[in-house]
């Protein structure tokens, strides 16, 4: 038996054999809600995995457990899933938040009972923010100097899980997201900014110069390359899922002031650039592209 997912692409298909059982964290989050059900349309079993499961797509099986309890058979609670998407994140959006420090040696200890309970998959979500400033095309190899308490910690905890696995043999995917947009009304990105603006009766916007060029990706593209990399075995460590293709805010935002018809000016030159905000920066999706292409062939 197969099941397709809801858009009919090919390469979304998964026979008995392949279906994995996989425990997703932060399930009810920005991301959460797309990678679950994204998942679900590939004929995955998926066990959610948060505070609050609203708008969570209800073929999930909802989970009590307590991922910070440091309880050592949290992968029996959860199930024994085959894979665990770790997306949990407090205050993602809050770069320089002292929660980012705090929580660190939570997600650690959580993931590592969760190998030593028998988890033998185990992806992570990564960040462009763990390399800091950087001008040009960001790889697997790239060097690390964070320059926020988001970037710091999650730089560490990507350290430390990859020596784990090395040490138990478990297979690790992380994957370093860079700029996503699209759900607006649920980040905290310039986009929903603008929107929050429009709503106000806003007719101008401050803006920096719009000149930094970033890699842009709609979330529902970004589930779908974090639900093909984490079921895949051929690539392991560190996958960048992203366009690869770097375009300016400037163009960006002006877009969405188009797509969306908001009546709003942007002032450019209100806000300086972010220190730690490169003036170009853009993953290598070579892995991920091969990773789409196989998906395809499935």
């Amino acid at each position: 038996m197969s099941v397709a997912n809801s858009a009919g692409r090919l390469g979304t298909y998964v026979s008995e054999r392949n279906k994995m059982k996989v425990a997703v964290t932060g399930a009810g989050g920005y991301m959460g809600r797309y990678v679950v059900r994204e998942l679900l349309s590939r004929g995955h079993e998926v066990i959610a995995v948060d505070l609050n499961y609203k708008e969570v797509d209800s073929r999930a099986v909802f989970s009590d457990a307590h991922i910070f309890s440091g309880d050592k058979d949290i992968y029996t609670q959860l199930g024994r899933p085959d894979l665990c998407i770790h997306l949990a994140w407090q205050d993602g959006f809050i770069h320089n938040s002292p929660k980012h420090m705090e929580n660190l040696s939570n997600h650690f200890l959580f993931l590592k009972n969760m190998i030593e309970g028998g988890c033998r998959k185990i992806a992570v979500m990564g960040t462009m923010h763990e390399v800091g400033f950087w001008e040009g095309c960001v790889t697997a190899d790239t060097p690390c100097n964070p320059l926020s308490q988001y970037g710091v910690a999650k730089n560490a905890l990507r350290q430390s899980l990859l020596l784990l696995g090395e040490k138990e043999g478990v297979d690790i995917y992380w994957l370093r997201a860079f700029y996503i947009m699209g759900d607006d009304g649920r980040n905290s990105s310039i986009f929903t900014k603008l929107l929050e603006a429009q709503e106000l009766g806003k007719k101008e916007f401050p803006f920096t110069t719009g000149e930094n060029k970033y890699d842009f990706i709609t979330i529902k593209e970004l589930a779908r390359q974090i639900v093909a990399a984490s079921t895949q075995s051929e690539y392991r460590g560190i996958i960048n899922v992203c366009s690869g293709t770097p375009v300016s805010l400037k163009d960006k935002v002006n877009d969405f002031i188009a797509e969306k018809g908001l009546d709003i000016k942007l002032k450019y030159g209100a806000f300086p650039e972010r220190p730690y905000d490169s003036k170009i920066i853009y993953g290598d999706n070579t892995i991920i592209q091969k990773i789409l292409e196989a998906d395809q062939t499935v």
